[in-house]
């Protein structure tokens, strides 16, 4: 996979909009289709960003209702952990409250997992490297950022193989 990131992908990935449909809590099977579903509506049929988006998944393990507190002080809210810090972030680019965003972020799989794409193609627009946005995904701290790219690679390899990125 190249590094060099095309500036048309960074512009529409910056610029297509949140999904903004809340949805409520499902029994565990069905929860854990929920999310793949929308783990594929979120990837917009790119098998990288689809693969990209289970790796975060499978490091972050959070479910549907999720509000996990940190160190910091900070929480991490549903199916792919996405921590308050963006809650203002969001909030401004939908244009809706922050306490609506907390909301979806936590009940809403699909919403979730729109925000966590988003801010790995950011992340990948703004750095141009692949592996300094996952790591940007988690923190902005640089042993941080190492420790979590590797431990996402490893649960990427453990679910598509060696050849991950290969057709």
């Amino acid at each position: 996979m190249s590094h060099g990131i095309p500036k048309l992908l960074c512009t529409a990935a910056i610029s297509i909009a949140l999904y903004i449909a809340p949805a409520f809590a499902k029994p565990a099977d069905a929860e854990g289709l929920r999310i793949s579903s929308c783990i594929r509506q979120a990837s917009l049929v790119q098998s990288w960003l689809e693969k990209t988006l289970w790796g975060l998944r499978d490091q972050e393990a959070g479910w549907i209702g999720a509000e996990v507190r940190n160190s910091n002080g900070s929480y991490d809210l549903g199916a792919l952990q996405i921590n308050t810090w963006w809650i203002p972030r969001i909030a401004a680019l939908v244009r809706r409250s922050p306490r609506q965003v907390k909301y979806w972020l936590r009940f809403d799989p699909c919403f979730n997992a729109e925000a966590a794409r988003w801010i790995f193609l950011s992340a990948l627009c703004s750095t141009g490297n692949y592996w300094k946005a996952i790591g940007i995904y988690h923190s902005p701290t640089t042993w941080r950022q190492t420790r979590y790219l590797n431990s996402v690679a490893r649960h990427m390899r453990s679910r598509y193989g060696e050849n991950i990125f290969l057709p």
